[in-house]
């Protein structure tokens, strides 16, 4: 479990100056985690393969966390069932082989440390039930989709850390499909309707009781826009991932850093493109930071650099250049 503070705020060095989001391209677990370790030597994250296939998906990967729940993969996508299938034990199995690259790599890891899963919300918008629509309608269903999500966070969370006993483990929640929750725009199963929107308050709610029951300071990420930073953090968020080109709510940011809560800013896109210098990177996390209104000299202490999403759409090569560019250009951000 990662440190904390008596108020509940994480301890200082539980973030480090760079990390990834989650996803990289590829099939290969143990050259995943070798890249990232070697890449983000300050703050690792366990890679997520979907290039895999079924079950090593967003969805799937968080299917094999699941407790006394079951899921198989449809046509129409991941369903509700009543017993596990072939694709769940492949899920589980993918997992499995990652926490097993994990041990044989990242061994005598110290410092933070990051896991990514789906967060409840976006797990009950991604899940139909065994007849019906999504889960997301059913307020049973979600209750219990969080609470079975939340107790098999903190086996993963375990499991982690009986590998990296030197860790300070971070769980990060992607919650890509909150803001379409929030503005009515999940379609139907059918596809030929709009869900209805929840209202933001049982939003914060249900996410709150999800991030209560994590060991550790807990991550939510978005880089969809119009991300309710305001939510997440009322949500009990320590951090707050995003895409910084989609966030337009400075007043927002601005009191998370007051409340203490960390930013991890996307500043690299997430799928091939030209990067500029390093230092052209920092300068532009600067300049935001300036029109924040905050002083210079609380900048590091405040970030994480990361891309602006998942690198699963990016090749090998841009992968590993953007997780080096974040790293290179969070040193400009150090003082001295």
């Amino acid at each position: 479990m990662a440190a904390s503070t008596e108020s509940g705020r994480p301890a200082p060095g539980t973030w480090g100056p760079a990390t990834g989001v989650g996803s990289l391209p590829g099939s290969d677990a143990a050259e995943a985690v070798r890249t990232v370790v070697g890449e983000l030597p300050e703050f690792a994250h366990l890679p997520e393969l979907p290039g895999r296939g079924a079950g090593a998906d967003m969805l799937g990967r968080s299917a094999a966390l699941l407790v006394d729940l079951a899921v198989d993969l449809t046509p129409a996508g991941w369903r509700l069932v009543p017993r596990p299938g072939i694709d769940q034990q492949r899920a589980e199995e993918f997992l499995a082989r990652d926490l097993d690259a994990l041990h044989d790599l990242a061994d005598g890891w110290t410092g933070p440390f990051k896991v990514q899963a789906t967060g409840p919300w976006t797990l009950a918008a991604g899940l139909e039930r065994t007849r019906g629509d999504r889960a997301v309608v059913d307020p049973g269903a979600r209750r219990d989709l969080g609470q079975s999500l939340a107790e098999g966070l903190t086996a993963h969370v375990a499991a982690v850390q009986a590998r990296l006993p030197g860790a300070r483990v971070v769980v990060q929640l992607d919650e890509p499909s909150v803001p379409a929750v929030l503005q009515g725009a999940l379609p139907t199963a059918s596809g030929f309707g709009k869900l209805p929107a929840v209202a933001a308050d049982v939003v914060e709610q249900e996410l709150a009781a999800v991030v209560r029951a994590l060991p550790g300071p807990v991550v939510v990420h978005c880089c969809a826009p119009r991300m309710p930073l305001g939510l997440f953090r009322a949500a009990g968020a320590a951090g707050l991932s995003f895409d910084l080109g989609l966030v337009q709510d400075l007043d927002a940011v601005g009191e998370a850093v007051d409340a203490g809560v960390h930013l991890l800013p996307g500043v690299v896109p997430g799928t091939d493109a030209a990067l500029p210098a390093p230092r052209a990177t920092a300068t532009r996390v600067q300049a935001w930071w300036r029109e924040l209104g905050f002083a210079a000299d609380r900048l590091p202490d405040a970030v994480t650099l990361t891309p602006a999403c998942g690198l699963a759409g990016a090749t090998p090569a841009y992968a590993r250049a953007a997780m080096r560019q974040v790293r290179e250009a969070a040193k400009y951000l150090q003082p001295g």
